[in-house]
């Protein structure tokens, strides 16, 4: 009897540990999707590294009150799956949206991300914002427009003073 406890333990310290770790984690209801549909969000998250795991409920609060997260078993009713990921805010909820949107069995349930709980609406708030990669782009595109913008305001009066000048 005890080994049976101790097991549930480990996979309670498990949950808690992915929660305090993932900088981003989504709750989602996964019924009505059949088998293939689930392999084929799992597959869309492995390869962007985040883990997508069901757990039974009663082991995700109890992980949850571990992690400081109580307000996340209000979402735990019926069956749930959980992405966890490490390393990017953005990833998994632009990820499972896409799949949601294309799968309307899938419902976006939570959200935590950074350590705040979130709605529905902020998990879709976030799933739309550019990735990473994108953001940078956009940051230093802001960054280069003054320097462009001098160097053309620069070139123009250089061609000025020489056209006055022949």
């Amino acid at each position: 009897m005890s080994s049976i406890l101790e097991q549930k333990k480990q996979i309670v310290d498990e949950i808690s540990d992915k929660l305090k770790a993932s900088v981003s984690t989504i709750i989602v209801d996964y019924r009505g999707l059949d088998v293939s549909e689930v392999t084929e969000l799992r597959k869309q998250l492995r390869e962007a590294g985040i883990d997508f795991k069901v757990y039974k409920n009663t082991m995700v609060r109890r992980a949850a009150e571990v992690a400081g997260l109580e307000g996340l078993n209000e979402f735990l009713t019926g069956p749930n799956a959980i992405a966890f990921c490490n390393e990017e805010v953005v990833a998994p909820a632009k990820i499972i949206n896409n799949f949601a949107k294309e799968h309307e069995a899938l419902e976006i349930k939570a959200g935590v991300i950074e350590g705040t709980i979130t709605s529905v609406e902020e998990v879709k708030a976030i799933a739309e914002l550019p990735s990473r990669e994108g953001l940078l782009s956009m940051l230093l595109s802001v960054l280069q427009a003054p320097m462009r913008n001098f160097a053309l305001a620069t070139k123009a009066v250089a061609d000025q003073k020489e056209e006055q000048g022949a």
